[in-house]
């Protein structure tokens, strides 16, 4: 697809500045200015929180992993 804008000048020299900073085709760099814009996030992007990441708890708590022993196996099916 062709899509074509007016820009104004002072936006155009900023832009042809840009590209030629990042040594990029002035088209690239549109590109990924309108990819950053509409971006769909991404996997990595859904990551948990760094709050969630970070958190360390109570420390009175007991620690998830202390309870593991008690886990019961999963159950496997019967192929045959």
């Amino acid at each position: 697809m062709q899509i074509t804008i007016n820009l104004p000048p002072d936006l155009e020299q900023d832009l042809l500045q840009q590209a030629k900073t990042a040594n990029v085709p002035l088209q690239t760099l549109i590109l990924q200015a309108l990819c950053q814009r509409i971006e769909i996030p991404s996997v990595s992007a859904s990551q948990w929180p760094e709050a969630i990441l970070s958190y360390e708890g109570f420390s009175d708590f007991p620690k998830f992993e202390s309870y593991r022993d008690e886990l019961l196996p999963p159950c496997e099916p019967e192929l045959f």
